[in-house]
């Protein structure tokens, strides 16, 4: 193998993507201002166009020298590979307009039902799940592409186009509604390939230097069909005639038996994520002999977390690579779209504490020096080093970020304390005594809308413009609204609304001692929903109630019980950027604790129902089987931890939503909830069936409608979908309920929807 040379010109860095969210999340206004009908398709191009460019920019002036181009989406990267490969589903091609019908493919209409939607590997991003039918066809339209990539260039720019790569779009899809759910999509791969070919040939024509291929699904299990389709597909696309160079990038993981294959396609790049547990890529890397005659884009800058990374040591990491590729480039381990934007906007975080982050203009600092110090030597970035040395001290060293009390009471929690007193049938039959509810009980998830009106008013009060009682005052108006809503609509389980609350895990982090939030921090969960994760920072403790005041000022409003809600120990770590100097277990257990008292002041102030939400519990399963049973082992313990010790009669609700939960139904069970609502609208009720050929014993609430789509469901509609549940659930235990939180609809829509779902559970009874 040629010996790698870290000296000469200048070292290649890169990142595999960027945030497309736009300062201040000018896409998502700038969508859903097209959505309302306050915006043309030509001016929102037009933003798109300038959120490119200032992108485009950030990237150049950090140092890159070359970009990645196409990775901008209006929605989702997966809807946007769809549409590049012409699988559009039957039912959205008589939808007008090229905007119009991408559109419906995501939210659906008021006639036509949207894509299934499920999380992108481990990650809180979610995307559109395609559908394929055995006599599938494709057709490439490569415009969108084209026209960013065209940006680019005239901009100066060495762009690369991102793809997601041919088997990863294939093993992403499911069957198509209708079809044997059997069918192998990837048994569509002659079919597909043609259309990848034809891609990069047009790319070529263009005089595209690079493309970029992306392929995490190589950092799964896959079974041996599988690699062979990836090894028969690169050998397709690799021995093409006239093409740019291709970078195969994978991220996630360890790609362990899927290395051989990388290290002999006929390909000139290959991109590896050496961060977490992908740092055992390189091992696997010197195993195989490394990647000869090829690039080697080493992922040593973590995308996914917003630590600043330790340079001295990722140096090192990169010295070890020497030999072990002719070129390499200095990258981010998988796209930055998974952090925020810029950390020095964050002007109310204490300077010590925001020294510790790096978000993704940061982490664009922190690739482009380790670039230079690999190249020309780490004595020319020893004032860099020293710096982020003292800082890396700092945090290891504050106070932040150690309590002891916290540290000593997760050490004396025993196993008893993770299992409740009695068997779901005992706890049954007192909750039945205690709540007299009518058979197929109805509830909803959590929340209802938020206007424009109530958000500015949360607003107003944490900039001080409007006082504490003022604020209460509001809130409380708004808590009395939504319980006489529901109670003209005869739902029989309430909720209090959350009108008070910003985002189910945000809320309890500025609560929460160990957690720091921020003003500025969004990132992409999915189309326009934005996110602002919090960081755990340090030992987590809960200082005072964080939610009994407004649930019991609810369930004084009325007779029917109001449920008690929160957000689980996983999803509170998995929606938050974790700490990195401990085991997630330990930290899952102290955020267990501190919920463990919300739940015990719920019950003392009467609260007969309480949700614990989790709906990352699967979003948090390590993508390979190995590894498993250690996360489901310490997962499972947390929830139980937090709901464990209540009385036999007070119900233990959870939820969750979008995701693939089949493969973790025994750990569903291990929670020994009384009742799991569930997204299943999208997915087809199959979910029910799931559940029941597991066994679950306990109270089942499968989602009954979509609410991330703008459309009201049909009575009929919705005793349909109940029948199919009634096929795998019996009566005693199915409750009705919509499939997630009713936030970000509109009353209007609510009311109708909310009023069908009633209307269906009563002529069922």
């Amino acid at each position: 193998m040629t010996s790698t040379s870290f000296s000469g010109s200048p070292l290649p860095a890169t990142v595999l993507g960027y945030p497309r969210i736009g300062r201040d999340r000018a896409m998502k206004k700038a969508i859903e201002a097209y959505w309302r009908g306050e915006l043309s398709a030509y001016n929102l191009e037009r933003t798109l166009v300038a959120q490119r460019r200032e992108v485009f920019e950030t990237l150049r002036a950090a140092g890159l020298t070359d970009v990645p181009c196409s990775d901008f989406s209006l929605y989702d990267q997966v809807l946007d590979t769809l549409c590049l490969v012409g699988a559009v589903p039957e039912r959205h091609r008589a939808v007008t307009g090229d905007l119009e019908r991408y559109f419906a493919m995501a939210r659906g209409t008021a006639d036509v039902a949207p894509l299934e939607m499920t999380k992108w590997f481990d990650t809180n991003y979610h995307y559109l799940v395609p559908e394929l039918r055995p006599d599938s066809t494709f057709t490439l339209d490569l415009s969108k592409p084209r026209r960013e990539y065209q940006q680019a260039r005239t901009l100066g720019l060495a762009a690369r186009p991102v793809l997601v790569g041919p088997v990863t779009f294939l093993r992403l899809a499911k069957p198509a509604p209708g079809v044997d759910p059997d069918f192998d999509p990837m048994t569509l791969l002659e079919e597909l390939l043609p259309v990848y070919e034809q891609a990069l040939t047009e790319f070529a024509a263009e005089g595209v230097s690079w493309v970029q291929l992306d392929e995490p699904v190589l950092a799964q299990d896959q079974p041996p069909t599988v690699l062979d389709a990836f090894a028969t597909a690169v050998d397709r696309l690799g021995t093409l005639g006239d093409r740019p160079k291709l970078l195969l990038a994978t991220y996630f993981g360890v790609v362990r038996e899927a290395l051989p294959l990388l290290r002999d396609a006929p390909v000139e790049g290959v991109a590896l994520d050496l961060t977490g547990p992908g740092a055992a890529n390189v091992g696997e890397l010197a195993a195989v002999g490394g990647l000869p005659g090829k690039r080697l884009v080493a992922g040593v800058v973590d995308g996914r977390n917003v630590w600043a990374a330790d340079l001295r040591r990722q140096l090192g990491l990169l010295a070890t690579l020497h030999g072990l590729a002719d070129e390499i480039v200095v990258s981010s381990s998988c796209s930055l779209l998974h952090v925020p934007l810029d950390v020095s906007l964050e002007t109310d975080l204490a300077p010590d504490v925001r020294s510790w982050f790096a978000f993704a203009r940061q982490k664009l600092d922190e690739v482009v020096l380790l670039a230079r110090g690999i190249t020309a030597g780490p004595e020319t970035i020893t004032a860099e080093l020293a710096r982020n040395q003292q800082v890396l001290e700092n945090r290891r060293a504050s106070p932040v970020t150690s309590d002891p009390r916290v540290r000593e009471r997760a050490a004396q929690v025993s196993a008893a304390d993770a299992r409740r007193a009695h068997s779901y049938p005992e706890r049954a039959a007192r909750q039945a005594e205690r709540l007299n509810l009518p058979g197929l009980p109805t509830t909803t998830i959590g929340s209802f809308p938020q206007t424009r009106a109530l958000r500015r008013a949360r607003a107003n009060w944490r900039r001080g413009e409007l006082s504490r009682p003022d604020y209460v005052q509001r809130m409380r108006a708004e808590v009395e609204h939504v319980i006489r809503l529901q109670e003209t609509l005869g739902l029989d389980v309430l909720v209090h609304g959350e009108p008070e609350r910003n985002d189910m895990v945000q809320y309890f982090a500025e609560q929460l001692e160990g957690f720091v939030t921020t003003r500025h921090g969004w990132v992409q969960s999915y189309g326009t929903r934005y996110v602002r994760p919090p960081v755990i920072v340090g030992d987590v403790s809960r200082p005072e109630p964080m939610t009994v005041e407004w649930t019991s000022y609810a369930q004084s409003l009325t007779d029917r019980p109001v449920k008690g809600m929160l957000t689980g120990p996983v999803t509170m770590l998995c929606w938050s950027f974790v700490r990195d100097d401990q085991p997630p277990a330990q930290t899952a257990r102290q955020v267990a604790l501190a919920l463990r008292d919300e739940v015990a002041d719920l019950e003392a102030a009467g609260t007969a129902v309480i949700q614990v939400d989790e709906p990352a519990l699967r979003e948090g399963l390590p993508l390979r089987v190995s590894e498993r049973d250690d996360y489901l082992s310490w997962a499972t313990e947390a929830f139980r931890l937090t709901t464990s010790g209540v009385r036999d009669d007070t119900q233990v609700h959870t939820h969750m939503c979008y995701a693939e939960f089949g493969e973790i139904l025994a750990a569903v069970i291990d929670l020994d909830t009384d009742v799991i609502s569930m997204e299943a609208a999208r997915s087809h009720m199959s979910i029910a069936a799931d559940l029941s050929g597991a066994g679950y014993p306990s109270g089942v609430g499968p989602g009954v409608y979509d609410i991330h789509s703008p459309r009201v469901p049909g009575r009929e509609e919705i005793i349909e979908m109940l029948r199919w549940a009634l096929d795998h659930v019996p009566a005693g235990r199915l409750w009705v309920n919509p499939d997630c939180g009713l936030k970000t609809r509109d009353e209007t829509e609510v009311k109708s929807s909310l009023a069908n779902l009633v209307a269906a559970a009563e002529s069922l009874r």
